[in-house]
C-alpha cells in the first residue's frame, strides 16, 4: 500500500492534544503565580528544530506576552472576579497542552511527525484558536492594567484572531520527498543516494546513530497505532529509514561487548504465571479460551483436541465445544511485556515475504537492503560489520528473516562459522539462530550443505561461551519440528556438546543448553542418548543455580527413559524432596512430578528411599493444601505412595511395571535388572 498525503487516522493513545484537564481551586494570587511560571516556563522552551519550527515558534512568541502580563498581575495583588478564575483556570489548562503538544513533537520519530503534519499543524491551530477564546471572554477592564500590557493583549488578542492553520512549504516539500520514494519503491525503483542524503540532512538525521534512535521511536509508534493502515504506514517509515542508515552509513561496527547476546531468552526472562500456557508453560504466542473459560496457547490446545482429548487439561470439565476464541486482551498484554523485556513477538505471524499483512514498501526496502549487505560480504574488510548488521536485521521481524533467506545468505554465513575470529563466528551463529526462528528458514538450514555441522561444531568447540550457547539455542529452534528433533537427536555430536555445555558453561549457557535438551528429550528414542551421555547427573548439579530448567529437565527423561532413566535419578531423590521444599511453583510442581514418575516405575525401593527424606509427609501436606492444581494432584500421589508403603502395601505401588531395579549404592548406579 502506497503512503499517501491523505491524513492516517488517530493512536490509541493522543498526547499531542490533551483532553481536559480539571484545574484545581487556588487562591487569586496563587493561580496567578502558577500561570507566570507556567509561561515562563513555555517560553522558555526551544522552539522545535527542521520540522514543524514555525508552528512552534508562533505559539512560544505569543506565550511570551502572556507570561509579561502576568508579571504585571502578579504584582498588583488585585482580587479577581469568579468570571476572571474561571478564564485564568481555563488558560492554565491552554498552556498545559502547549507546553505538553511541544515536548510530545520533540520526542516523536520526526518521519512519523512528517506524515502526520496536518493534523499536527492542526493541533497547533486549535491551541491558538483555544487561546483567543479565553482572551476574548477575559474581563480585562477589570485589572487595572498599564498601558504597555492592555497594548500588549491587545496584540496577542488579534494575533489569535488572525491566526490560520497552516503547513510550512518546506516541510511540506520533505513530506512529498518522503512519500515519492516510498511510492517508487513499490515498483522496485532503487532511491537515489543523493536524495536519501537531502531527507535526512533536512531531518537532522545526521548520523548512523540518530538514525537508529529514529528506527526505534518508529518501532514504537508502530505498536501504538491501532489500526492496520496506520501500522503499514509506520513500517514503510521503518524500511526507509534502516535502509538509509546501510546505504549512507554503512554497516554497523560490532561492539567489543555488544548489548545483546542475539535477543533475549525467554528462559531468562521471569514470565508472569498468566502468560505462560499451562500446557506446555510456556509463553503464549497466539492465546485462546476454550469452553471452559480456560485460556491456552492455541498450537498446545489444538494439539490437546487432535490427540482425542475431549476435556479441559487445567480443570478436567469435558468440552461443550472445540471452538477456539482468541484472547486479545491478554495477547495485547503479552506483546507490550515482550516489548519491555527485549523478547521478539511476531505479531503479524511468521509469514514470508508474500504474506498479505506485510507492507509491500517495507518489504522492499528490506530486499533492496539485504541485497546491498549481501554485496558487501565479497570485501573481506568489512565481512564482519556486515554479518553483524545481517545478525541485527534477522532479529528485528519476521519480513527481514525471509528476505535475507532468499537472498541466499544462509550458505554464506555458514561459512563463518569455522572462522578463527571470536566475533565474527558469535556473529555468523547468532544471525542462523535468528533467521531459524521463522518456520520456513528451518528448513532452508537444515538442507543447506554444511550448515548442521558447522552449528555443531560451534556448539562443541565455539571460540566463546557466547558462541556454544546460540548454537545451543540454534538445536532449540531447529528442534521445534518433529522430524528434526528426532535428526538432531541422533547425532552423538549435538547430545554431547549440549550436555557438556549444561555441566561446564556459565549460568547463562547452561539454560540455553537445558532448555535445547528439554526439547530434544520430547522425543523418546532421544532420551536414552542423553542419560548415557550423563544428563542426569549434569541437571541434578544444576539444581541450586537453575532449578526451573534443571529439573524440568530431570521429569521429562524420567518420564520418557523407562527403568535406565530412574535408576540414573536415583541420587537426586533427597535433591528433589528438597525443591518441593525451596523451590518456586513450576519447580516444585516438576520435583513432584518426577518423584511420582520414579515411585510408580521404581517401586517401593525408591518410596522407601523418598521417605527417608525428613519432613517429607509435611512438605507433601503443604503442597496439596497450597500448591498449584497440578502439584496439589501429585503431591497427594506421593502421599498415597508413602501410605503404601508405609502399610506394607507394595503390590500396587508397582503393579504398573513388569521389571524391577536394583536400588543403587552411594558409590555407584547399576543397571536396571532385565
Amino acid at each position: 500500500m502506497a503512503v499517501t498525503l491523505e491524513v492516517t487516522p488517530t493512536r490509541k493513545r493522543r498526547p499531542l492534544v490533551v483532553g481536559h484537564l480539571d484545574a484545581p481551586k487556588i487562591s487569586d494570587t496563587k493561580l496567578i503565580r502558577s500561570l507566570f511560571f507556567a509561561s515562563q516556563e513555555l517560553s522558555h522552551m526551544q522552539p522545535l528544530r527542521f520540522i514543524l519550527r514555525r508552528n512552534s515558534q508562533s505559539i512560544i512568541r505569543k506565550v511570551k506576552i502572556l507570561a509579561a502580563v502576568f508579571e504585571e498581575l502578579l504584582r498588583s495583588h488585585t482580587v479577581y472576579s469568579q468570571s476572571a478564575q474561571l478564564c485564568f483556570e481555563e488558560m492554565n489548562i491552554v498552556m498545559q497542552r502547549m507546553k505538553t503538544l511541544i515536548e510530545d513533537c520533540t520526542r516523536s520519530s520526526k518521519l512519523w511527525l512528517l506524515l502526520q503534519i496536518e493534523n499536527v499543524s492542526f493541533s497547533f491551530h486549535e491551541l491558538v484558536t483555544d487561546l483567543s477564546t479565553v482572551l476574548d471572554i477575559l474581563p480585562v477592564n477589570d485589572f487595572n492594567l498599564s498601558e504597555d500590557a492592555d497594548d500588549l493583549l491587545v496584540l496577542l488578542k488579534k494575533q489569535c484572531s488572525d491566526s490560520v492553520q497552516f503547513v510550512d512549504p518546506r516541510d511540506d516539500v520533505l513530506r512529498r520527498k518522503v512519500t515519492d520514494t516510498i511510492d517508487g519503491i513499490k515498483h522496485r525503483i532503487v532511491p537515489d543516494q543523493s536524495k536519501l542524503i537531502e531527507i535526512f540532512n533536512d531531518l537532522g538525521l545526521l548520523d548512523s546513530v540518530s538514525l537508529v534512535e529514529e528506527i526505534q521511536r518508529l518501532e514504537d509508534e508502530t505498536h501504538d497505532q491501532i489500526d492496520e493502515r496506520s501500522r503499514i504506514a509506520a513500517a514503510s517509515l521503518i524500511g526507509l529509514a534502516r535502509y538509509a542508515n546501510c546505504v549512507l552509513y554503512g554497516p554497523s561496527t560490532p561492539s567489543p561487548h555488544p548489548d545483546f547476546r542475539r535477543y533475549k531468552s525467554l528462559s531468562e526472562a521471569n514470565i508472569p504465571a498468566d502468560f505462560r500456557c499451562p500446557i506446555t508453560l510456556e509463553l503464549m504466542r497466539d492465546p485462546v479460551v476454550v469452553s471452559t473459560g480456560q485460556t491456552y496457547d492455541r498450537g498446545s490446545i489444538d494439539l490437546w483436541i487432535k490427540s482425542g482429548h475431549s476435556t479441559c487439561p487445567k480443570t478436567g470439565q469435558v468440552l461443550k465445544h472445540t471452538n477456539l476464541i482468541p484472547n486479545s486482551a491478554l495477547k495485547n498484554l503479552i506483546v507490550m511485556w515482550c516489548r519491555d523485556q527485549k523478547i521478539p513477538f511476531e505479531i503479524y505471524g511468521d509469514g514470508g515475504v508474500g504474506s498479505s499483512s506485510h507492507c509491500t514498501e517495507a518489504v522492499e526496502f528490506t530486499r533492496m537492503m539485504v541485497l546491498f549487505l549481501i554485496d558487501k560480504l565479497s570485501v573481506a574488510e568489512s565481512t564482519n560489520h556486515v554479518v553483524f548488521e545481517l545478525r541485527a536485521l534477522a532479529k528485528s521481524d519476521s519480513v527481514a528473516r525471509a528476505c535475507i533467506a532468499e537472498a541466499g545468505a544462509i550458505p554464506k554465513l555458514v561459512r563463518y562459522l569455522s572462522s578463527d575470529s571470536p566475533s565474527l563466528q558469535i556473529n555468523a551463529v547468532t544471525a542462523i539462530l535468528n533467521l531459524s526462528i521463522l518456520e520456513q528458514n528451518k528448513t532452508r538450514i537444515m538442507e543447506t550443505d554444511g550448515a548442521l555441522n558447522g552449528v555443531i561444531e560451534v556448539l562443541r568447540s565455539g571460540a566463546t561461551w557466547e558462541a556454544k550457547a546460540n548454537a545451543a539455542a540454534t538445536v532449540f529452534s531447529l528442534a521445534s519440528i518433529s522430524t528434526y528433533k528426532r535428526r538432531l537427536g541422533r547425532k552423538v555430536r549435538v547430545v554431547s556438546g549440549l550436555v557438556d555445555l549444561a555441566k561446564q558453561g556459565p549460568t547463562s549457557s547452561k539454560r540455553d543448553a537445558f532448555v535445547a535438551i528439554l526439547n530434544l528429550a520430547a522425543e523418546r528414542e532421544n532420551v536414552g542418548r542423553f542419560v548415557e551421555a550423563g544428563v542426569v547427573q549434569a541437571a541434578g548439579d544444576a539444581f541450586r543455580e537453575l532449578p526451573e530448567e534443571a529439573v524440568s529437565v530431570v521429569e521429562a527423561i524420567v518420564r520418557k527413559g523407562g527403568l535406565m532413566a530412574v535408576s540414573a535419578a536415583f541420587s537426586l531423590i533427597r535433591p528433589l524432596g528438597e525443591m518441593m521444599r525451596e523451590g518456586g511453583d513450576t519447580t516444585k510442581e516438576s520435583a513432584a512430578a518426577t518423584l511420582v514418575t520414579m515411585c510408580r516405575k521404581g517401586g517401593s525401593e525408591l518410596v522407601a528411599e523418598m521417605a527417608t527424606i525428613p519432613g517429607i509427609e509435611r512438605v507433601i501436606w503443604e503442597m496439596i493444601g497450597t500448591g498449584t492444581a497440578r502439584g496439589g494432584r501429585k503431591a497427594a500421589s506421593l502421599m498415597r505412595y508413602l501410605r503404601r508403603w508405609a502399610a506394607g502395601d507394595t503390590h500396587e505401588t508397582a503393579a504398573t511395571e513388569t521389571q524391577s531395579i536394583v536400588v543403587p549404592t552411594p558409590s555407584r548406579i547399576f543397571n536396571p535388572v532385565l
